[in-house]
């Protein structure tokens, strides 16, 4: 065996390893859009097509402006 070949359980065990990445990156995916992480590129991006032209706030003041408006109407609130 020369030191280019893989073992022969290597397709196996690459197939396995790519499911488990995959299977970690859609988990990462979901919590992340749970706790809100893609909202301000979609707000940035309803931005830019409904409303070109319209200045677009930073991510910090975009997360600011949220999270006054969430504690001034906290009916969707579970605490």
């Amino acid at each position: 065996m020369s030191t280019h070949d893989a073992p022969p359980t290597a397709g196996p065990l690459r197939s396995a390893g790519l499911a488990l990445l995959q299977a970690l990156k859609a988990i990462v995916w979901w919590f992340n859009s749970i706790l809100g992480g893609n909202d301000y590129r979609r707000y940035v991006q309803h931005l830019e097509l409904h409303h070109p032209g319209c200045e677009i706030p930073t991510e910090r003041d975009y997360w600011r402006d949220r999270h006054a408006a969430a504690t001034r109407n906290p009916g969707n609130r579970c605490c």
